[in-house]
């Protein structure tokens, strides 16, 4: 038997779905993120923790970093140096890039389902039309690498905007797979430079991190207000 609904009772059904979305957003962020951030900040027990669960480590590590992309209000830096200063370099490095991949999938497929409405629960309408220019085809998945590679740049407002363009879901993730290496690595160095107490090159890379991030986030502003002059 199947069930018709009216054109208002589809929009009662929708509205009733975003709004126990963005409870459910809310109540993982207040109860799961806020305590998961205060734990990675303390390097030594996050290292105990993971030492002792062993390969639910690792797993229960994945979802913390799919959660925070999902989540836009948790920064991914906290995260991507304990996993540096836990796992080591390049265990770290993978798993945070594993966790990225599957997060902006989910986050891709919730932005094609739920719409723009969904976006704006993170950010700002100003926020989010500062990307439109990223809807023409035109040169649009070489500038989303770009930006997605320079850091500083605000990686999870684009990964929210790109579900709102045509783009297709394998382009993304192929883009988001490469691009974010840098990012990652740089972290994933300075914690794992932490974690062996090489102290001076830790200070080294995350001063280096800091100066690039400056930088990057001056070319973004700069590509943002030539593209809109274009328009």
């Amino acid at each position: 038997m199947q069930i018709h609904f009216s054109e208002k009772q589809r929009k009662i059904v929708a509205i009733a779905a975003f709004l126990a979305v963005l409870a459910v957003m809310a109540g993982i962020f207040w109860y799961v993120g806020r305590p998961m951030l205060q734990f990675v900040s303390e390097p030594e027990q996050f290292r105990l923790w993971v030492d002792s669960h062993g390969v639910w480590g690792r797993v229960l590590f994945l979802g913390m970093v799919i959660l925070q992309v999902v989540i836009a209000f948790i920064p991914g830096e906290p995260l991507e140096i304990g996993a540096g200063y836990a796992f080591g370099f390049w265990e770290g490095t993978l798993l945070c890039l594993l966790g990225i991949i599957l997060g902006s999938v989910l986050v891709f497929l919730l932005v094609r389902t739920l719409g723009i409405r969904f976006v704006e629960v993170f950010f700002s309408r100003e926020k989010i039309l500062s990307l439109r220019f990223l809807k023409n085809k035109r040169r649009r998945n070489f500038w989303i690498f770009f930006i997605l590679m320079i850091p500083g740049t605000p990686k999870d407002l684009l990964s929210y905007f790109v579900g709102l363009t045509n783009i297709k879901l394998f382009h993304w993730i192929l883009i988001t797979s490469v691009a974010r290496i840098p990012s990652i690595i740089t972290s994933t160095i300075g914690g794992n430079a932490l974690g062996v107490s090489n102290y001076f090159f830790a200070l080294l890379v995350f001063l280096i991190t800091m100066t690039i991030s400056g930088i990057g986030i001056l070319i973004y502003h700069i590509i943002c207000k030539r593209c809109q002059k274009k328009k």
